[in-house]
Order: C-alpha cells, then sequence, then structure tokens
C-alpha cells in the first residue's frame, strides 16, 4: 500500500513539469482510426513491419551468418569490422550470453527455424569449457575454441547475462539442465550484489582512477540486467525466489532511484540505497533508465498494477525530455552532474533503440500522444545517422560521437553489436503484431 501511495503521489505531482498539455488527449488502442495512429508513428503498421523485417531478416541475419558465426567452434566472433574483417578471434562471454539469448529468442517467436536454435546450442555448449567454479565469475574474454583467454571476473554483469540467455534457450528447448544453470549463476550474482565490499572502484567507469571508492553500491545498471534475467526464468518456470526479487528490483528503482528533487533516476545509491555523497549524487545514467524503461513495464504488467505502469511512462518521459540533444539529435546516455548540466556527448545506437523500443511499447498500452511521435521523431534521426549503407555494409554504427558521423565511429573499436540492435528489432516486431491485431 505504501508503495502504491509513493507511486500515485510520483504520478500526480511529479508529472507536472513534464508532461505536456497535449498529453491528455490521447488516442488510445480501443480509441480513433487506425489512420491516426499511423499517422502519429509515420508511417503505417504494415510498412514498419516491412521496415524492421528487412533490418533483421535480410540484413543483419545474413551478416552475421556470413561474418559473426563461428563456422568451426560455435559462437560469436564479435571482434568483426563493419565490412566483415576480424580483427581477432577472440570471444567474449558476455556477447556469447547475449547471443544466445537473441538465437533462442529468434527461434522461440520467429518460426521454431533449427538454424537459429543450432547456433544458440553450439554457443552454450562452448561456455561449458570456460564455466568458473560456482565461488567465481566467467572470464572476461575466451579464446576462439571456447578455453579461458584471462582470470576470473570480479563483477557479476557477464554471469548475469549468460543466466539471461541460458534461461531463454532453455525455455526454446525445455531443457531443464540450462534453467538450473541460470538460476544458480543468477542467485551467485544476488548475493555477491549484496555484499557491503561489492565492486568498490564502481565510480571509474564514470570519473576516472580517482573517483572515490563506493563499496557496495546499489547500481541501477545492476538492478536492470538482474531484473532481465530474473524475467527470463519466470517465463521458463514460475520460481517463487525469482519473483520476489524482480519485485525488489522494481522496488528499488521506483522508491529509491528516483531522486524527487530534480525527478531523474541517480545512477548509484550507497549500499543501504540512501544517496550517495558527490559526485555520485549527481549521477543520472540516462541510458539505463531509457533502456530499463521497458523491463520495467514488463514488470509492471507481470504484477498487474496498472499505477505503477503509468509511472514509469511518466518518469521515461521526464527522462528523454532531459536526455535529448536539442541541437543534434538523438539521445545523450550519460548526465555526469545533474546541477552543472555536464553531460557525455557520445550517442550510443542502444540508448536511442532502447527509447524506442520503450515508446512504442507506451503507446500501444496506453495510446499516449507524446510516445508516438517521440518515435517517429526518433526513429527517423536514428535510420538517417546510424546505418552504414553507404559503406556498403547492412551493419549500423553502434556508437559515434555527438553528430553521430560516420567520421567519428570510423576510430573507434572494430567490433559488431549482436544484442541490443537485434534485439530492438526483435521486441519492435513482436509489438507491431500485437497492435496490428
Amino acid at each position: 500500500m505504501e508503495r502504491r501511495q509513493f507511486l500515485l503521489r510520483a504520478a500526480s505531482v511529479g508529472a507536472a513539469p513534464f508532461v505536456p498539455a497535449f498529453a491528455a488527449n490521447v488516442v488510445s488502442e480501443t480509441q480513433g482510426s487506425s489512420a491516426q495512429k499511423q499517422l502519429l508513428l509515420g508511417h503505417s503498421i504494415a510498412d514498419l513491419r516491412a521496415i524492421y523485417h528487412r533490418d533483421l531478416f535480410i540484413d543483419w541475419l545474413p551478416f552475421m551468418d556470413q561474418h559473426v558465426i563461428d563456422p568451426e567452434y560455435g559462437g560469436f566472433l564479435c571482434n568483426t569490422d563493419f565490412d566483415g574483417t576480424h580483427v581477432n578471434y577472440e570471444k567474449n562471454p558476455l556477447f556469447e550470453g547475449r547471443g544466445i539469448w537473441v538465437y533462442s529468442t529468434l527461434y522461440s517467436r520467429f518460426g521454431r527455424n533449427p538454424h537459429y536454435l543450432e547456433i544458440a546450442r553450439r554457443s552454450a555448449e562452448l561456455l561449458t569449457k570456460s564455466q568458473p567454479p560456482q565461488d567465481k565469475f566467467w572470464c572476461n574474454s575466451i579464446n576462439r575454441d571456447g578455453s579461458p583467454a584471462g582470470p576470473a571476473g570480479k563483477v557479476i554483469p557477464t554471469d548475469v547475462g549468460i543466466a539471461e540467455g541460458f534461461a531463454a534457450y532453455a525455455q526454446a528447448t525445455g531443457k531443464h539442465e540450462y534453467l538450473d544453470r541460470a538460476k544458480r549463476l543468477l542467485r551467485k550474482c544476488i548475493e555477491a550484489y549484496d555484499r557491503p565490499d561489492y565492486n568498490p572502484t564502481v565510480g571509474h567507469a564514470y570519473f576516472g582512477a580517482n573517483a572515490p571508492p563506493l563499496p557496495g553500491a546499489r547500481i541501477m545498471g545492476s538492478a536492470m540486467i538482474m531484473l532481465r534475467s530474473a524475467a527470463q526464468i519466470l517465463a521458463a518456470d514460475h520460481d517463487p525466489y525469482f519473483d520476489q526479487f524482480a519485485r525488489r528490483c522494481a522496488s528499488i528503482v521506483l522508491e529509491h532511484h528516483f531522486n524527487p528533487r530534480y525527478q531523474l533516476n541517480n545512477e548509484l545509491l550507497q549500499h543501504d540505497s540512501s544517496l550517495p555523497p558527490p559526485p555520485y549524487d549527481q549521477l543520472v545514467n540516462l541510458g539505463d533508465t531509457l533502456e530499463m524503461t521497458w523491463m520495467l513495464l514488463d514488470e509492471a504488467t507481470r504484477q498487474r498494477d496498472d499505477v505503477m505502469f503509468r509511472a514509469i511512462a511518466e518518469r521515461f518521459h521526464r527522462h528523454t525530455e532531459i536526455a535529448r540533444d536539442r541541437v543534434y539529435g538523438g539521445m545523450f546516455h550519460t548526465l555526469l552532474n545533474v546541477d552543472e548540466n555536464r553531460y557525455e556527448l557520445a550517442k550510443l545506437l542502444w540508448a536511442q533503440e532502447e527509447t524506442l523500443t520503450d515508446a512504442l511499447y507506451i503507446y500501444a498500452r496506453l495510446g499516449e500522444r507524446w510516445a508516438a511521435e517521440l518515435f517517429a521523431g526518433l526513429r527517423a534521426y536514428v535510420r538517417d545517422r546510424f546505418p552504414l549503407a553507404a559503406q556498403g555494409s547492412p551493419i549500423w554504427m553502434y556508437q559515434s560521437g555527438r553528430q553521430a558521423t560516420f567520421e567519428q565511429f570510423s576510430g573507434l573499436r572494430k567490433r559488431i553489436e549482436n544484442y541490443h540492435h537485434p534485439r530492438h528489432l526483435i521486441l519492435t516486431l513482436l509489438r507491431l503484431e500485437t497492435m496490428r491485431h
């Protein structure tokens, strides 16, 4: 009851500064003509489905088959340039776990093509060669044959990503041993995350090696990835432990990471979920909110909590207004200091595409006009800036500078994005299918 009252207050008081007047005049799923809906999205639903189908099945998947799927050992050669040139043959266990999720989901949701399941199977079996003891984390790099290429890791993201992949593979195949492995991995990560000494150097990623330690920090990005893995486990098996944990992840974001003073989510909190000291008290990872929103919406849907759903949608709207680059377009992903208005200026494809996923979800469910207009405008920006068709490639830039030019991208590390981009295409196709009906 206390949480529900908190969300009601947030929705009624916190929404006022950032919900435009026209948001009250919505076109819901059951109101307004099909022509009205299509006009707001910029294309008809049929045309959008055709575009996204081409992006996934005609462009991305054939490139992966030809250049990234390892025909000899299985797994994903993600250290590959946009023209298919392999930089090296090392593999990343996190990218393996993510790839297993993508191809297991393709199999489960798009016709049960055995080719997709075979790719997921070979990657899952490749990972067995580097599986660490239960009290250790997965290494950050493996050789082409799957053997470890480095020491055990120190933080949870790789193991959480593999857990998500294993759970999706278990759902696709009915192989309970992979579901059990997913559960053990995620439980291990939860226990590590809850230690008061976990990841004391978390601030280095934002403020460099001289950043003050913050041991045991509550990290919104960690809550995000663990919620996603828990949700994937729950899709295969209603386990009460992970049911409660998913609720916990949503609750800490909605009730603790959200800062009512500036109505944004703090990325880092102290171990007791209180506000951290400077510089962390001013840090807002906008990208994590943009990515996590659809996962929170899924959790609200699972809990059948409409108040929660609307509060999440309104907070997402607030974050998109703060993340928006009003000069060059697109979304920034990190606000380093709220009061100083100091941003990281890079443009990451995943931050743009996660925003699109959220906006379409909100429009489909609530009919909010602002969400449809956000989807249409940002989609036009992304398609104008990120595809590499002009360079003769079906792949898109995974990151660039503020202007999102090829020149800014060309100096970055050569790698293929095998998770966020195809996940956006998959989720959008599934959402458009529900809207079509």
